[in-house]
């Protein structure tokens, strides 16, 4: 599982398997983990993070989302 960025307690990451869906980004947490496609930024699953995470994980995703999408076109050696 390949981090594309940590930031205090969340973990973003891509598992490697997952190259030919559309482009998203995985965020552990201490409580769980959920997940977000990137274009359009949009929630695409959540096992056990609250929904007041979720909004803060939200706004992160959109402050970083250019970066979090780079990240997985480097690393799934993609193209836009």
């Amino acid at each position: 599982m390949p981090t594309a960025m940590k930031l205090g307690s969340y973990r973003f990451h891509f598992y490697s398997d997952e190259g030919r869906k559309p482009v998203h980004i995985h965020v552990e947490t201490p409580d769980g983990e959920c997940k977000f496609r990137l274009d359009p930024i949009r929630l695409a699953g959540n096992k056990g993070v609250s929904p007041e995470v979720i909004r803060k994980i939200e706004r992160i995703v959109f402050e970083y989302s250019t970066f979090l999408e780079e990240k997985f076109y480097e690393y799934f050696n993609r193209q836009k």
